[in-house]
């Protein structure tokens, strides 16, 4: 993204966590605990643990 306005450009101080996009992942499984996530027409699968852990595999 090209900033275009001074509205759109990053204020100093703000954190960069803040700005990155942040996925609850018991939304992406519905409530279960696995989800199919593609990238580039790869097909990868996200799992939630019994231990609460995430594990993303290919």
């Amino acid at each position: 993204m090209t900033a275009t306005r001074p509205a759109d450009f990053t204020r100093p101080g703000t954190s960069i966590l803040s700005r990155i996009p942040h996925h609850d992942a018991t939304q992406l499984t519905r409530g279960g605990n696995q989800a199919m996530i593609v990238l580039d027409e790869q097909v990868y699968q996200l799992r939630i643990t019994r231990a609460g852990k995430l594990i993303l595999t290919k």
